[in-house]
């Protein structure tokens, strides 16, 4: 049986990630919330962690504007290091865009969406980059005493 779809939220504004986790839940998506891009175990590791064939999420909508790094540095580092989810299904979001962090987004593959949120826009690039996910592909086990589950 395929897993229901699992999105990754980080965003340090509280307001921000819940209406995200309100909307990815009620589409029916396991959702992780994190508040901090270093909360994430890829952060303190030098490589990917996660067992081989299996993926952290299908889905990453990541703040850009964070006090420790920023989302686009986060997908950066998370590209570098081998993490095997989420390929193509990343988004960094922003009320506020440089023309090069948005080139830089683009670089990394990432979608990019401007604060307040469109959730229209949100919910169409969902659609779409749901039908990309892989039958048959496996998702790590969180520990749910470490993320919001």
């Amino acid at each position: 049986m395929q897993p229901k779809a699992r999105a990754i939220i980080i965003d340090d504004d509280a307001s921000c990630r819940l209406l995200l986790e309100t909307l990815l839940k009620q589409r029916g998506y396991e959702v992780v919330s994190l508040s901090d891009p270093t909360a994430c175990p890829l952060y303190a590791s030098s490589q990917c962690t996660c067992p081989q064939d299996f993926a952290c999420g299908d889905f990453l909508l990541t703040d850009n504007r964070m006090p420790r790094m920023t989302g686009i540095e986060f997908v950066e580092r998370q590209t570098l290091r081998g993490c095997k989810g989420i390929v193509g299904n990343k988004a960094v979001l922003s009320g506020t865009w440089g023309e090069d962090e948005l080139a830089h987004a683009e670089r990394l593959g990432c979608q990019v969406f401007d604060k307040p949120y469109n959730f229209k826009q949100i919910m169409s690039w969902l659609e779409e980059r749901e039908k990309q996910i892989l039958p048959g592909r496996k998702l790590v086990v969180f520990d749910k005493n470490h993320y919001d589950l």
